[in-house]
Formats: C-alpha cells, structure tokens, sequence
C-alpha cells in the first residue's frame, strides 16, 4: 500500500472518529413536536420563521408590556418580574426567541431583522397595535432597541436591563469551520452552557436548579445552531450604534445594571447612556448580570415607578 494510500486513510479514519466522538457529546437528542412541547406553558402561535412559545399574564385592560430574554436563557429568566409587573396591574407578555426554549429553531439567519420580525409578529398576533412598554434584557437589549429604532411609534417606553453593549463578539475561528466547525460547537461548547449560567449570578447558590432548568431546551435539535448563528450575526456590530437610534427617538427609556456583572461589565454603561441622553440610570449593588432576579426588592419598585411616570 502506497504511503499517500496509508495517509488518506489515516485522515479518513481521523475524521470519522471525530465525527462519532462530537457527535456523541451532542446534547441535543430529540426534535420539537406537539408531543414534546405538551409540558410547556403558555400559548404556541406559528409566526413567519415558525412557532413561538409564549405566556401573558396580568388584567386584560392592564397597560401592555412586553417582556424579551436574552441570548440563551429563554422566557422563564423574567419569572419574577412578570409576577411582580402582572400583580402591579399591568398586562405582561413573554416570549421564547426562536432557538431558545420551546420555540422553533428554524434552519436560517438568526440576525436582529429575524428577531425584529418575530417581535413585530408577535405584538400583531396579541392584537397589541397601541404602543406598548418594552423591556430586554442582555440581547435583548439590541433585540428591543432595533425594534424601537425601527418602530418608535409602537413603543411607549424601553427598559434595558444590564444590556449587551458595544461591539458585539464573535467565536473562535475553529466554530466557524465549513462543516466541521458546527459539530466542534455541538460538542465542545452545547455541553458546557448550563453550567456556564451560573456565572450570572453574585450568588448561584441561591438558585440551585438554575442549570437543569437550562438542560431542558439543550435537549432540543436547532438550539446550538440558533447560538452560534446568532454570534455569527452579530460578530463586529455596533450596539451602540442601535442604541443611539433609540436616543434619537426620544423614547422614555430606562437602565438597569448590576454593579458585579460579570457577563457585560458595568463600564459599558457609560457607552449605552451617553447613545441615549433621555435614559433614567440605577447601578444596583450586589448584583450581578441578573439583578431582576437578584434584587427584586430593589429593581421591581424601580420598574412599577418607571413605567406608572410614561402612561399618558
């Protein structure tokens, strides 16, 4: 046998152990059906990119408030705060992005005209035309601010809650390998995400479940795609750019920021306030990337406040 025989199918070899090694350290074991999603709460409705999970609470004729996660942890991240907001009198929607939780995680460009299309859908399906309160957390704060930037006149006012801010990051070259990169994500980096969640709090062991309720959505085909898509999307974007748009709004806005967050600094909060002038700004203490979570007793009083000061 020839030595370039013996190489080509060393690699051959090489190649298909790697494949049956990432493919085995995949997470994700099961599709999407009406069947897998009977545990979930709230409302399925299909958009144009596909079904989307969500959940309203509150008095009907409350004022309307839309609720959007962030980059991986779906709607049940704002449990607390829809809770608090619904109680307070105010109709609250939530929603899964697609990719995440238990919408579908449809095979295309997860970029902010996709999310800006699901949102717009979403609001048109609830049958909510008058301007409603938006609030993002993390992603969704770009994810929030181009929907404000685009339709100002569908939005009363923005809360951005510890904001992704800057310039957004990509991932390192071997994940965006032609082929095999995809499968180095499902493999090396899928796995290790619930775990990873915890470095969003000052305290994680105050939430002892956070990680499994995390594994739950891992388990879905799409939602590793969805991630590093949506990384892909956004490698070298401005936020601030999208943010300063929202200034030129004039939209009543509000930022929230937990002094410890780890996941996007606290120093990026100057950037976010001089691109929107009009925004009302706290830093709170002994918070991390979720002081919704972390200082209810703090931040819910600033929310009711900040949106009862915008109703009309």
């Amino acid at each position: 046998m020839s030595r370039a025989r013996i190489v080509r199918i060393t690699l051959a070899l090489l190649i298909a152990g790697s494949i049956m090694v990432t493919r085995s350290r995949d997470p994700e074991k099961q599709e999407l059906t009406v069947g897998t999603r009977g545990a979930a709460p709230g409302t399925l409705v299909t958009l144009g990119n596909g079904v989307t999970h969500y959940q309203v609470e509150g008095p009907e004729d409350g004022p309307r408030v839309m609720l959007v996660h962030g980059f991986s942890v779906p709607a049940y991240i704002w449990d607390s705060t829809a809770v608090a907001l619904s109680a307070a009198g105010f109709r609250v929607a939530r929603y899964d992005t697609y990719g995440r939780g238990w919408s579908d995680r449809p095979d295309a460009a997860y970029d902010l005209d996709m999310y800006d299309r699901q949102l717009t859908q979403l609001l048109d399906s609830l049958g909510w035309k008058e301007p409603v309160h938006l609030m993002g957390l993390s992603f969704g704060g770009p994810v929030t601010g181009t929907f404000t930037g685009r339709h100002p006149e569908r939005v009363r006012s923005l809360t951005l809650v510890d904001p992704a801010a800057g310039i957004g990051g990509g991932v390192p070259w071997f994940f965006s390998l032609p082929g095999f990169g995809p499968m180095l994500w499902q493999a090396l980096a899928v796995p290790t995400m619930a775990d990873g969640q915890a470095s969003d709090f000052v305290e994680p062991a105050k939430w002892p479940d956070w990680a499994d309720r995390y594994r739950v959505q891992v388990g879905y085909r799409g939602f590793g795609r969805s991630l590093l898509r949506t990384r892909k999307a956004t490698t070298g974007m401005s936020y601030d750019s999208i943010y300063a748009t929202v200034g030129t709004t004039k939209t009543p806005t509000l930022l929230i920021w937990g002094k410890e967050d780890q996941v996007v600094p606290i120093a990026l909060a100057d950037s976010v306030r001089a691109a929107i002038p009009q925004a009302q700004f706290h830093a709170i203490d002994k918070a991390g990337h979720l002081p919704h979570m972390e200082r209810t007793d703090v931040v819910n009083p600033l929310l009711i406040g900040f949106l009862r000061s915008t109703m009309p």
